[in-house]
């Protein structure tokens, strides 16, 4: 029950390959290490523009370039890129305002970096990802396809799968994002407990020592929790649970469509729904 398919549907996930299907789920994060030195084996293309973004930098079939032209665009003034007046399709850019802390950085087609955005490598990020204003990702982290990163959203150790989305004032600490989960705004997944020892599971009457000091939530696809809520240090919630607004959630592990609220002053935790 803590395995990967447990929690997560990985077939369109690039980097499934960090979950062993006989493994407990948290081991996803001990192979980390091994997927940035395959990613970043060559020299990465940001190597020569770390610090602050002076101009904007545009990513376009493997090239990092600082004299392309870069403005909104479309019914929805999305920005893009084009050169000589022409439009390129699925490139990436790093906004004026964005800081790069080093080379170890790869970014994804269609991607695009806010000003005021602060990356410390190694981060893998997706295709079509948001990385917005004030977000700060603190290194060691994979993010998918379609995540959104939000305005002063902490992340750091942490993986998200593909549609991930914590729009607003998250903090993302040691945790993994199923596909599809949405943070509500304020959403804190705390990774340490104040109790000094490894974070232990207990689920179906077991305990399971992580051998981990810190962990923070693993949440299965299309989770979602409400504003201001807080998950505990070892917090595992199985595909479409719901966590309501201003909820602290013990940790330990709920399977998949768990519900948990408060209800006149008591935490209330309600069974899986059908």
């Amino acid at each position: 029950m803590l395995n990967p398919a447990d929690f997560f549907a990985l077939q369109d996930f690039e980097y499934q390959t960090l979950f062993a299907s006989d493994e407990p789920v948290w081991t996803a994060f001990d192979k980390m290490q091994d997927c940035f030195s395959d990613c970043f084996k060559a020299s990465s293309p940001f190597a020569a523009y770390t610090g602050m973004v002076e101009k904007p930098l545009v990513i376009h079939n493997g090239e990092v370039r600082n004299d392309l032209e870069v403005r909104p665009s479309g019914t929805k003034g999305t920005l893009q890129a084009f050169k000589n007046g022409e439009l390129l399709e699925g490139a990436a850019m790093v906004m004026p305002g964005a800081y790069l802390s080093d080379g170890t950085i790869a970014i994804g087609a269609g991607t695009v970096v806010e000003p005021g955005a602060l990356i410390k490598g190694p981060v893998i990020i997706g295709k079509n990802t948001e990385i917005r204003q004030g977000a700060y990702i603190r290194g060691d982290c994979i993010i998918g396809n379609g995540c959104v990163v939000g305005h002063t959203t902490e992340m750091k150790g942490s993986i998200m799968l593909n549609g991930a989305k914590a729009g607003h004032f998250a903090y993302i600490g040691d945790s993994i994002l199923g596909n599809d989960v949405n943070l509500g705004a304020g959403t804190k997944l705390a990774n340490l407990k104040v109790i000094p020892g490894n974070i232990v599971i207990i689920a179906d009457k077991k305990r399971y020592n992580t051998g981990r000091r810190k962990l923070g939530a693993i949440l299965g696809d299309e989770t979602e929790t409400g504003c201001n809520s807080v998950t505990s240090p070892g917090t595992l919630m199985g595909p479409h649970s719901i966590v309501y607004p201003c909820v602290c959630v013990p940790g330990g592990y709920y399977p998949k469509r768990t519900l948990i609220l408060s209800t006149k002053g008591s935490l209330r935790i309600q069974a899986p729904r059908q």
